[in-house]
């Protein structure tokens, strides 16, 4: 038994009270909290909204700007404010500091370093409860807007506009896809300056001369001498000019940004590799296959080893009839060694399960959505399509995809930029933004990109007759998801109370997760509300979906204080977000009882 010293009522004499504001805040009103919890609140200290707490979100923050009443001494001298601010500090017990005076004659005033968010609603709950202060706000902090400055940046819709654009430019606060390589396999690469920046070494896979054009077979340079052809060759009556096809495909991936001319790339910080598989009337299987291989990090007889091996890798090329043995063969080595392969829909308004590589296991499939939404005319669909992504529509020009050129006609001439339409367009958005994601969580596999980017997309603002995936593809909403180490603010909140019994076996309370994808945050916050009348009894763990388990409070027989109110922060960034997380709590000595009143998870 416990001597009476050691009774909880007789502990720590500064132990801080925990505030009814601050756990309002901290653990049961996240704005974005998923399920509601009843808790009371005293009338004369109202509850303070999250968004009353934060500089930014998921950033608690450290000055607080209090505007006084005309009538107040504290609204025309510092003394007196500084007086103010000192005395709420200590009723808050927090270290509370007049800083400066504003313009507009409020005042700044400091919350020491590094505040909790329950730390900065406890300061807010006393100001708040002044008759003298008018307001209290944050000082929030503010960042520059990631909108490039490409002068043809306007003209790209399907990265920005709120109907059927990618929202692109809310992935780039949080990341511009650095580190990464895209293999870009198509007709190779045309020399552009709006490109050239993230241009690394490639390959010409082309081993047929009558195919490659260039005049060679297979070696280290990817140029693209032209694809054009006359009237009677590749099955057609009239002829067609050159392409500049992967030039185009590689623009809208990996454009330079904000170098003051041309259009934006969707992953500008990554670096693109051309690997050249079609020329003249298209390209070969047996050229695919082992471009494939190399440009994941595999070994190709007689090439040399790839030094720019690519973790995504984009195929806005195919054909009919089923995927070969050979070429599944090629993708599964390709997603073992940690590549993502994404590959079109096709283009010729049927079921993607008659075309190739369309219909292989192991990639994404993307079908194209025009500038309202709707599935494109042109885009195959049903149910082995993944995402839909813009691909335009070129019957009005500037509902295309806007994208690097070239004006030459059969050989390469002049830069330019021209909009193109077709599933085509539609895969280097999803390349893209798997750059993004990969740059953003280095961890992320294949599988793991898949999924995140199909359980983060939006429903389509237009129809699809057929089937298209999950959905039109949301970069912002699907980077935020999958950045480790970063909140995107969103709670989840058990209310339901659970007795603990005295020195008896775990108890555990269940939060279920879902529709995030990728993994939980290296920051994942896990708020705790137990009453318990000697803390220093209880053990305190998270579990995992997976059954892993994070401990998160141990037991100490010389902690004699009351209850466990605080917040734990956990890298979980191993962890599947999506699942049933528990909390478990063990009470493990006698003669003390306990009560979990409710825990959150903020991601």
């Amino acid at each position: 038994m416990r001597t009476s010293s050691s009774s909880p009522h007789g502990s720590s004499p500064r132990r801080k009270l925990i505030s009814v504001a601050a756990l309002s805040v901290a653990l049961l009103t996240a704005a974005s909290a998923q399920v509601a919890v009843a808790q009371d609140t005293p009338s004369d200290v109202p509850a303070v909204p999250t968004a009353r707490t934060e500089a930014a979100p998921g950033t608690p923050a450290e000055r607080l700007i209090v505007g006084y009443k005309s009538g107040a001494a504290e609204a025309k001298s510092d003394k007196a404010a500084a007086a103010d601010a000192a005395a709420k500090g200590e009723k808050a017990g927090e270290d509370v500091g007049f800083r400066r005076r504003l313009g507009t004659g409020a005042a700044l005033v400091d919350l020491g370093a590094k505040p909790t968010t329950a730390d900065v609603a406890d300061v807010v709950a006393e100001y708040r409860a002044d008759p003298q202060v008018a307001y209290v706000v944050p000082d929030r902090l503010n960042k520059p807007l990631a909108t490039p400055n490409d002068t043809e940046y306007g003209k790209q819709w399907d990265l920005f506009e709120s109907t059927a654009g990618m929202r692109v430019p809310g992935a780039w606060d949080l990341t511009t896809g650095s580190g990464v390589t895209v293999a870009v396999i198509d007709t190779g690469y045309v020399t552009h300056s709006d490109l050239a920046a993230n241009i690394v070494g490639g390959y010409d896979f082309i081993s047929d001369t009558a195919v490659s054009v260039d005049g060679n077979g297979r070696d280290s340079n990817p140029a693209d001498p032209g694809d054009w052809y006359a009237a009677g060759e590749c099955g057609q009556a009239t002829g067609g000019s050159s392409s500049w096809h992967g030039t185009h495909v590689a623009g809208t991936i990996a454009a330079a940004t904000n170098n003051g001319k041309g259009v934006a790339g969707i992953a500008y910080g990554a670096k693109i590799s051309p690997v050249r598989v079609l020329g003249k009337c298209g390209g070969y299987d047996s050229d695919i296959i082992d471009a494939i291989t190399w440009a994941s990090g595999g070994t190709v007889s007689g090439v040399p080893a790839n030094a720019n091996v690519a973790k995504v890798i984009n195929m806005s090329l195919g054909g009919g009839g089923a995927c070969s043995t050979a070429t599944q063969s090629a993708i599964n080595g390709a997603v073992s060694r940690g590549t993502t392969v994404v590959v079109a829909a096709g283009n010729e308004n049927q079921n993607a399960a008659n075309s190739s590589p369309a219909n292989c296991g192991n990639v994404i499939t993307v079908a194209a959505t025009d500038r309202s939404g709707n599935r494109a005319s042109y885009s195959n669909y049903g149910t082995i399509v993944d995402i839909a992504a813009p691909g335009g529509e070129t019957a009005t020009a500037a509902n295309g995809i806007l994208s690097t050129l070239n004006s030459g006609t059969r050989t390469p001439s002049t830069e330019n930029y021209a909009h193109y339409q077709g599933t085509s367009m539609a895969t280097p958005h999803i390349a893209g933004l798997a750059a993004l994601m990969k740059s953003a969580n280095p961890a992320l596999t294949p599988d793991r990109i898949e999924s995140a980017i199909k359980s983060n997309a939006r429903a389509l603002p237009g129809t699809c007759s057929g089937g298209c995936g999950a959905g039109l593809a949301d970069a912002a909403k699907t980077v935020q998801a999958v950045k480790g180490g970063t909140s995107t603010g969103s709670t989840y909140s058990s209310g339901t109370a659970v007795a603990i019994p005295d020195n008896g076996p775990a108890v555990e309370s269940p939060i279920t997760v879902s529709g995030r994808g990728g993994n939980a945050p290296s920051g994942l916050r896990v708020g705790v509300d137990i009453t318990h009348t000697y803390r220093g009894d209880l053990v305190v763990d998270l579990v995992a979906p997976d059954g892993s388990v994070y401990p998160l409070k141990s037991a100490n027989g010389s902690d004699s204080a009351d209850d466990v109110v605080t917040t734990y922060t956990v890298n979980a960034s191993g962890e599947t977000a999506d699942g049933t997380w528990k909390l478990r709590v063990r009470d493990t000595a006698s003669y003390d009882t306990g009560r979990l009143n409710g825990w959150q998870l903020t991601f």
